[in-house]
């Protein structure tokens, strides 16, 4: 059986390369995209180092036609991929003040739109036929928006609607598409580990059973809180976490 591919797009310390590292487990074939070609090189060579097989692309997602020659090189080097992981986000907190509607626009081209070009990228009748899957990574703020991340909190929502908009639309055809909402910042604790998060993205690909998989604290699931007192409780329990 010919080995299976799966394509990172946002690779980095974090989740993208916890996801790469659990599939290449899993005996996948990896191929990361990220902006930065020193520190592709670094994650290639510790990937390799642990018995993986990786490959790495320079992509940014600010820029969707870097997307599109990466994309393709990966299908012409490897065939069409497995599984597809969107994993990009401009994280940094904003101030209100100073937003203005081409830096949303800029946030969400990063954020979102280029999720959507790298899905149509791989979505094809191939990926199809192999039963292909897609994931994003979303985030809490598509429930508790706040002041301070006013354009990560419009498009965590965005994500969420477009991994649901998509899941129904590529269902019929047999590909699976999902997204893992993290209400918490990643690597914060041991809960919030990303080694812990990509597992849960391999068990949402085994399963195929959801579209949507919140990622939160057992502590805070059932609770009707504003987003300001969401977000201090979050924070007070990432202490707790780290401290336990």
């Amino acid at each position: 059986m010919d080995k299976k591919t799966i394509i990172v797009v946002g690779a980095g310390q974090g989740l993208g390369n916890h996801v790469a590292e659990r599939f290449g487990r899993e005996g996948y074939r990896v191929v990361l995209m990220a902006r930065n070609a020193a520190s592709l090189d670094q994650y290639e060579k510790r990937l390799t180092a642990d018995g993986i097989e990786a490959h790495t692309h320079i992509a940014d997602a600010a820029h969707p036609e870097t997307l599109t020659e990466a994309i393709i090189w990966a299908k012409q080097q490897f065939g069409t991929p497995d599984v597809l992981y969107y994993n990009v986000g401009i994280t940094a907190a904003d101030d209100p003040k100073e937003m203005c509607s081409e830096e949303l626009m800029r946030h969400f081209q990063v954020d979102v739109a280029s999720a959507y070009h790298c899905v149509r990228l791989v979505a094809d009748d191939e990926f199809a036929a192999k039963r292909g899957a897609i994931f994003m990574t979303g985030g809490g703020l598509a429930d508790y928006p706040t002041a301070q991340f006013i354009p990560l909190s419009i498009d965590k929502a965005a994500i969420r609607a477009l991994a649901i908009a998509l899941h129904d639309e590529l269902k019929p055809r047999g590909i699976h598409v999902g997204t893992l909402t993290v209400f918490g910042s990643i690597g914060i604790d041991n809960y919030m580990s990303p080694a812990r998060m990509a597992e849960t993205v391999w068990q949402m690909n085994q399963q195929r059973d959801v579209c949507e998989l919140k990622y939160e604290y057992p502590d805070m699931q059932d609770g009707a809180l504003t987003a300001a007192e969401y977000w201090t409780k979050v924070y007070a329990l990432a202490e707790k976490y780290r401290q336990g």
